[in-house]
C-alpha cells in the first residue's frame, strides 16, 4: 500500500484565522525546505480558488522561503459574524488545504 502524504503531514502547522472581518488568512508552516518547495510550487491562486470557491484574482499568496512558510489570504465568503457565518474565527478553513495530497503538480 502506497502512503499518501498530505500537506498537513508535511507541515509543522497548518492554520487559518481571520484577517479582519472580510478576509481569511491561512499559513502552511513547513518542516523543511523540500516541503516548503513543494507547497510553494503546488499552492496556486487557481488551486485555492477551486478549494474555497473564490475568484482566483482575489487570492493572495505570499511565499516566504527563509521561514519555510506559504501564507494565503482570500475574501471570506460571508463577513465575520454575519447571519450565515458558520466559523466566526475562521479557525476551520485550513482543513481542505491541510488535507491536500502533497504531490508535485
Amino acid at each position: 500500500m502506497t502512503e499518501h502524504l498530505t500537506f498537513g503531514d508535511l507541515a509543522l502547522e497548518v492554520r487559518s484565522k481571520n484577517a479582519g472581518p472580510f478576509w481569511v488568512t491561512m499559513e502552511l508552516f513547513m518542516r523543511d525546505s523540500s516541503g516548503y518547495a513543494l507547497a510553494a510550487e503546488t499552492v496556486t491562486e487557481d488551486l485555492v480558488a477551486s478549494l474555497y470557491e473564490v475568484r482566483a484574482q482575489d487570492v493572495q499568496i505570499f511565499r516566504i522561503p527563509s521561514l519555510n512558510v506559504v501564507k494565503i489570504s482570500y475574501p471570506r465568503p460571508v463577513p465575520q459574524g454575519g447571519l450565515r457565518d458558520r466559523d466566526v474565527h475562521a479557525g476551520q478553513h485550513h482543513v481542505p488545504l491541510a488535507s491536500l495530497p502533497a504531490v508535485r503538480p
